[in-house]
């Protein structure tokens, strides 16, 4: 029998081999599915997957492996349904691709999916980014230390919208001299739609991301204006279906979000001018929303970083979106956690926690936002999501009660990332 206390070992240096069976000793257990906690249980990990949640402590057989958590809060592995894991915006980044390499991208990106994942969050949908299927794929090999990626490639968008990469920038230096399109995520009129979504499938993407509207920090002037008319979104919906796509859509203003959910997309990200009227639409049709409190926050107070143009946007839209968060809420909207990690620096996801508590919602509800409710976005609740037999072994841990203090996510203590143990302190 193998004894591991929090704090005698590293594992990402000393990676243990787990045995047979792993026993869990978890002083509570948050399983993503009840509505309170269980005191006191045994999690049973058998190569990548949970085969029992027990009452009590279980006695060890002689070639268990025992982790002692009898003074943590254990929970499923933590999801984050909207990050930009392939950078960390700045007032530098604007210039930046004209003197940096893709390698530079992605070997900086190793360590912000590396911090991701010892900030307890073992999975992440990303939503726009240079080389997030590479890093998922190296991922996935086990080359590399970061959570599951589910990449939506290059984001779709309209012309000069937000997400057009040639907005502001000379086009002789750009790359894309002309007109970007489809290829480069840039569309105008229901055939290019299609044809978007069509490439995005060639590229290997899981899911779709598209920019509805006007964005804050791209280098254009409106942050709210609808930037897709209905027949594109229409015909976006009926491609992404064919490959039973998630779709995503950036959204500030309340039309474009409107537009969207009427479309039948499946999340709302950010939603900052969201109308009652559109949160009626979306409880109808099931529409998720992913608020992203933190970015809102962060660029608000980091306004001055930014170029001129993104400055009123970044002053006027972030405060607006923890406002529009409670609102929802006590709406009824069905909200899956998300941060927009990438506009502010990763492994700092768990302050959502805080700020969604702070907005009106209680901690298990926050909690659940991250674990079975994300998990039911991405149609992967049937492995992952909660504690349950069966399902793979993604878990974290705190120390101390979440629920009596959600702050403590932000500290997370204690990771397995299928059936693996990636952080013990």
């Amino acid at each position: 029998m193998r004894l591991i206390a929090l704090g005698l070992f590293s594992a990402l240096l000393c990676p243990p081999v787990l045995a047979a069976q792993t026993l869990i000793h978890a002083g509570r257990l948050i399983d993503g599915i009840s509505d309170k906690a269980r005191e006191n249980v045994t999690v049973v990990v058998e190569g990548n997957r949970i085969i029992e949640v027990a009452n009590g402590y279980r006695q060890p057989a002689q070639d268990n492996t025992v982790i002692d958590l009898r003074e943590h809060t254990l929970m499923p592995g933590l999801m984050d349904m909207h990050t930009h894991i392939d950078m960390v915006l700045s007032g530098d980044s604007y210039a930046e691709g004209f003197f940096i390499d893709p390698a530079d991208v992605a070997l900086r990106a190793t360590t912000y999916a590396d911090a991701t994942l010892n900030a307890g969050f073992t999975t992440v949908r990303n939503l726009g980014g240079s080389v997030a299927l590479n890093l998922r794929d190296a991922i996935n090999a086990g080359h590399i230390s970061g959570p599951r990626i589910y990449a939506a490639g290059t984001a779709i968008a309209t012309t000069g919208g937000h997400g057009d990469p040639t907005n502001g920038i000379n086009q002789e230096l750009s790359g894309l001299k002309g007109k970007p399109g489809p290829g480069e995520g840039v569309i105008s009129g229901p055939y290019q739609a299609r044809d978007a979504i069509r490439q995005r499938y060639k590229d290997g993407v899981d899911v779709i991301k598209l920019t509805v509207t006007g964005g804050v920090l791209s280098l254009a002037k409106s942050g709210d204006n609808p930037q897709f008319m209905s027949d594109e979104l229409e015909a976006i919906m009926a491609a992404a279906k064919d490959y039973n796509f998630v779709v995503a859509v950036h959204a500030h203003g309340d039309e474009g979000m409107k537009r969207a959910v009427m479309a039948g997309v499946d999340s709302v990200e950010h939603g900052t001018y969201m109308s009652d009227e559109v949160m009626t639409l979306m409880k109808r049709n099931g529409t998720w929303y992913v608020p992203t409190i933190t970015a809102g926050r962060y660029v608000a107070e980091h306004a001055d970083q930014y170029p001129a143009i993104v400055q009123p946007k970044a002053r006027a839209v972030g405060p607006q979106i923890q406002r529009t968060f409670a609102r929802a809420y006590q709406a009824g909207v069905r909200i899956a956690f998300g941060t927009d990690a990438g506009v502010f620096p990763h492994g700092q996801n768990g302050q959502e926690f805080v700020y969604m508590v702070e907005a009106g919602m209680p901690e298990m509800a926050a909690i659940r936002a991250a674990t079975i409710n994300a998990a039911t976005l991405l149609k992967i609740e049937q492995q992952l999501g909660s504690v349950e037999a069966g399902k793979l072994a993604d878990l974290v841990a705190v120390k101390g009660n979440p629920l009596d203090d959600i702050s403590l996510m932000t500290d997370i203590r204690f990771v397995m990332k299928d059936g693996q143990i990636v952080k013990a302190d």
